[in-house]
C-alpha cells in the first residue's frame, strides 16, 4: 500500500518546504483501454499514529500501513464491494462498503473526523469524470483532517470557503505550476496547509488530502494523480503521490460537494 498527506501553521514551515510534484501520464497509460466491466479503487491511509491492515472482500491487501500509505488501484469488478481496517482504533475494525461503476476511479480514504478523539471514518471520493479541455488540468482538495472548516486561497485571493470534514472543492486549471493554501474559515494567516506549489501536467487529475490534527503536528498533505483522457475517464495507471499544492492564477470556479454523491463520510462500524 502506499499514500499521501497535510501541514498547518508552524509546521509549514518546515514540514512543508517540499519540491513541486510534477505528473505526467505515461504514452503507456495513455493508450491502455479500461475494462467496462471493472473500476479502480484506490485505499488512502491516513490516520496519524496508527499501523493499519487492510482486507477488501475478505482478502488481505495490506499490512501495518501507516499514515501516507496508498493500496492500488486495485481492479475490482463492478458492484459493492467490502472494506475492513484493522488496527485503526485500537482492537477493533472499521469497516465500510464501496460502490464500484464500470470503467470508475475511487479512492476511498481512512481519516480522522473534526472532533479530536473521535473514532476514525471512511470517506469515499471518486475521481470527476467530466470531460477535460486541451491544456487543462483536474485539481480535487479534500478535508480529512482534525481541523475547524477551511477556506482556498489562491494567490492570495479566497476563491472558496467554509469546507467541513469530509468535504471537498475541485476546479479545472490551466496546466503548469501553481500555488495555493488552506487556512481556517474567515482568516488569511496561519495556514493549515501550503503554501505550496505543484506542476500540473494536463490531462492529469490531482487528489490532495490535508489530513491529521495540527495540536499534535501530524498535519500532512497526501496526494494522488491520475491520467485522464479529454473526455474525463481515467486511464488505468496511477502515475504519482507526493505533496502537492494547489492552483494559481485563472480557475473555473471551484464547486464543492458534501458528502455526497461522490465524497461521503461514514462511521466507524465494527464487525
Amino acid at each position: 500500500m502506499r499514500t499521501l498527506g497535510t501541514t498547518l501553521g508552524s509546521v509549514v514551515a518546515g514540514a512543508l518546504a517540499l519540491a513541486p510534484l510534477t505528473a505526467a501520464p505515461s504514452a503507456h497509460a495513455a493508450s491502455t483501454a479500461v475494462d467496462p466491466a471493472t473500476g479502480q479503487v484506490t485505499v488512502v491511509q491516513a490516520v496519524p499514529g496508527a499501523e493499519v491492515d487492510l482486507a477488501v472482500d475478505g482478502r488481505d491487501r495490506g499490512s501495518a500501513l501507516g499514515v501516507g500509505s496508498k493500496t492500488g488501484p486495485l481492479e475490482l469488478p463492478a458492484g459493492t464491494h467490502r472494506l475492513r481496517f484493522g488496527g485503526a482504533e485500537g482492537d477493533r475494525a472499521v469497516t465500510t462498503r464501496v460502490t464500484v461503476r464500470p470503467g470508475s476511479s475511487t479512492d476511498v480514504v481512512l481519516h480522522l473526523p473534526a472532533s479530536p478523539g473521535a473514532p476514525p471514518v471512511v470517506s469515499t471520493y471518486r475521481v470527476p469524470s467530466t470531460p477535460l479541455g486541451p491544456g487543462k488540468a483536474r485539481v480535487l482538495l479534500a478535508h480529512t483532517a482534525t481541523v475547524v472548516p477551511a477556506d482556498v486561497v489562491l494567490d492570495g485571493t479566497t476563491v472558496f470557503t467554509n469546507i467541513a470534514n469530509g468535504e471537498y472543492a475541485e476546479a479545472d486549471v490551466p496546466a503548469g505550476t501553481h500555488r495555493a493554501s488552506l487556512v481556517a474559515t474567515g482568516t488569511t494567516e496561519d495556514p493549515i496547509l501550503g503554501p505550496l506549489s505543484v506542476d500540473l501536467a494536463a490531462g492529469t487529475a490531482t487528489m490532495v488530502y490535508a489530513v491529521g490534527n495540527p495540536r499534535r503536528g501530524s498535519m500532512q498533505a497526501i496526494t494522488h494523480v491520475v491520467g485522464l483522457r479529454a473526455d474525463g475517464s481515467v486511464v488505468p495507471r496511477t502515475i504519482d503521490t507526493g505533496s502537492a499544492g494547489l492552483v494559481r492564477g485563472a480557475v473555473v470556479p471551484f464547486t464543492v460537494s458534501s458528502l455526497q454523491p461522490r465524497g461521503r463520510s461514514l462511521p466507524a462500524s465494527r464487525p
